[in-house]
């Protein structure tokens, strides 16, 4: 299946340290070389990049390792395709508009018979894959619960957790989300999270030969939360999410949480 990755933050932080270790799995150190993609909030805008040949090959993902974008919300994506062929339609992270944020998806697993149990309305796919029309289902029941505005973060992501419950009964449901305000993550059966403040130490990644002192890049302000499908790091301790468990983060801070 495919693997994620997403960082909260406090302040504009860059995600090039993270992500120069996850497109090696792209191709070199794991199969997920059917694409890849990530998106960059900053202010209501968002910058995303996306490539169907394996990250750990692209270019563009090269750039992406070597242009410190700074950002305090981030969604990524690398694909091993199950649903859908490999085109650029299919590759995550997928954008919709709603309530005048864009809101970023990825999803990592398979879901049957997702068309029957999963109508759409309002969101039309775009492509042909389970995650892009689970989350235009997705996108329909909040429009429909909530109507033309936006609740408050905890009243909404609650509900979204409730969604992604009833979404897993379906398959694997490995969720991220964001509206550029809030980070949601939703865990089926694998999803790990670390929190980075001061103290900062050092950490080295699995995948490149590439460690890095976090002191010497932050202050003692900084709050940094990175979610990913499996640890990135070798010398740091992360949090394994558990099946139905879900986080909620906002600036790099857990807002809420639960079981679904």
């Amino acid at each position: 299946m495919c693997e994620l990755l997403a960082m909260s933050a406090n302040v504009p932080t860059d995600i090039c340290f993270s992500f120069s270790g996850l497109m090696q799995r792209g191709g070199n150190t794991g199969p997920h070389k059917d694409g890849w993609g990530i998106t960059f909030y900053e202010g209501k805008g968002c910058r995303s990049f996306k490539d169907p040949l394996p990250s750990a090959k692209s270019a563009i993902a090269k750039l992406v390792t070597e242009y410190p974008i700074k950002s305090e919300a981030v969604i990524c994506h690398i694909r091993q395709a199950n649903s859908g062929a490999v085109c650029l339609e299919n590759t995550h992270p997928f954008i919709r508009q709603m309530w005048g944020k864009n809101w970023t998806y990825a999803h990592n697993g398979q879901l049957k018979d997702f068309a029957e149990n999963l109508p759409v309305k309002l969101h039309i796919p775009i492509g042909t894959t389970d995650s892009e029309h689970a989350f235009c289902w997705l996108l329909d029941q909040l429009q429909n619960k909530f109507g033309t505005k936006e609740p408050e973060p905890i009243e909404l992501f609650t509900y979204v957790a409730t969604l992604s419950s009833q979404i897993n009964v379906l398959g694997v449901f490995n969720l991220l989300l964001s509206n550029g305000d809030c980070l949601f993550a939703f865990c089926s059966n694998n999803l790990h999270w670390i929190t980075r403040k001061a103290p900062f130490g050092e950490a080295t990644l699995i995948d490149a030969e590439v460690k890095i002192n976090f002191h010497h890049e932050t202050t003692d302000k900084d709050i940094v939360t990175v979610i990913a499908t499996q640890p990135l790091t070798q010398d740091e301790c992360w949090h394994k999410m558990t099946s139905g468990q879900w986080q909620l983060f906002c600036l790099g801070e857990s807002l809420a949480s639960g079981e679904a």
